[in-house]
């Protein structure tokens, strides 16, 4: 009876611990922590980035579509993105999965953006952070893009002009009376070619002060070179 008794009591035992390393294994998993997924949500407003054809077709990197820097084209400036900001950062790109842009967007899309290519990427890692379906996204891109007078002077030039940002930046608010102080930004390039204006936009597309975050052009002087 002794015998038996103590064999019990080991059965016993080891059937106890089993179910203590199952219990800690299971509430280990239940606290294991899931892969983090960007925020759409988090960003405060839209940046359209607007970038001067003939300073970028100048420069020596990038792909150069004929479509934007042939000569006899006269293109000035064309749409680079509608971005996501943050207030005091880089908003977020690239949320998730992004399917192609289908060809009936794309048609609709390229007065505003130039290439097939350009347009895709936007998508993939801008669009995807909007919160809105690809689409409305493209639908807000050529609202927010109409929404914007550019002087003739700055849009097709026939000669070299050499302006400072802060003229730049003053041309484009005499043109667009409705944008309140601060809606404009310039970004150039190392070599003091413009590379971009920069117009800041609300959620709803209603026209709003950059912040720091948009960043601004700190050359004297920038170049804009006349239209190909």
């Amino acid at each position: 009876m002794l015998l038996r008794f103590g064999t019990f009591e080991r059965i016993t035992a080891v059937a106890a611990l089993t179910c203590l390393i199952v219990a800690g294994t299971t509430g280990a998993k239940s606290h294991k922590k899931k892969p983090a997924t960007p925020n759409q949500s988090d960003f405060a407003y839209y940046l359209l980035a607007l970038s001067y054809a003939p300073d970028f077709c100048d420069e020596p990197t990038g792909v150069k579509d004929p479509r934007e820097c042939g000569k006899g084209r006269h293109i000035g400036f064309v749409v680079h993105g509608l971005w996501p900001q943050g207030e005091n950062g880089r908003g977020p790109e690239k949320c998730g999965s992004a399917s192609p842009v289908s060809q009936s967007i794309i048609q609709q899309t390229l007065k505003y953006i130039p290439t097939e290519s350009l347009i895709q990427h936007e998508w993939s890692t801008h669009g995807t952070c909007s919160n809105l379906s690809v689409a409305d996204y493209f639908t807000a891109v050529r609202k927010a893009r109409d929404s914007v007078s550019i002087p003739k002077d700055l849009d097709q030039p026939s000669q070299k002009l050499q302006l400072s940002p802060a003229e730049i930046e003053a041309k484009l608010a005499a043109a667009n009376s409705r944008f309140p102080p601060g809606a404009f930004r310039t970004s150039c390039y190392k070599d003091g070619e413009l590379q971009e204006a920069r117009i800041c936009f609300n959620k709803d597309l209603s026209p709003r002060p950059c912040t720091a975050s948009a960043g601004e052009c700190t050359i004297k002087t920038v170049t804009l070179l006349p239209v190909r």
